[in-house]
């Protein structure tokens, strides 16, 4: 994976339910572990903007639901910084789901803005965006 140019700050624990922005039948997911995640031993996994995460659907279309996923984090509300000082924030936690490893997306498009460090480390799912911040 590819380094992002900007200061993430945990910004969703595992067990976080956040929102599916693309349009793959997914609504409310759930963080269930964070793939390459770093971390201390002992202490709980945290997940930061373009995060690779696994997630499992709680509420959307009847046949996905239980189902467990992977996703990209491209929005959070815990304001984070870049390198030429600004923060950033957004008003939910959001999630695209992928289809298999290589980062391809599962939906066709994105709803609402994306965070430009999803262009830097995952241009498929930056193709299917329609905003990005």
């Amino acid at each position: 994976m590819k380094a992002i140019s900007a200061k993430g700050t945990a910004g969703c624990n595992i067990g976080t339910k956040m929102v599916s922005s693309d349009n793959s039948g997914a609504k409310i997911v759930k963080i269930v572990s964070i793939k390459r995640g770093k971390g201390k031993k002992g202490k709980q996994g945290y997940a930061k903007i373009a995060d690779w995460v696994k997630v499992s659907v709680k509420s959307g279309d009847p046949e996905m639901k239980g189902k467990v996923f992977d996703a990209i984090l491209i929005r959070q509300k815990k304001p984070y910084r870049r390198l030429n000082g600004e923060r950033i924030a957004f008003e939910d936690n959001a999630v695209a789901l992928l289809k298999d490893e290589k980062g391809n997306p599962k939906g066709t498009q994105i709803k609402g803005p994306i965070a430009k460090e999803i262009i830097e480390r995952w241009p498929q799912v930056a193709k299917i965006a329609s905003i990005s911040y």
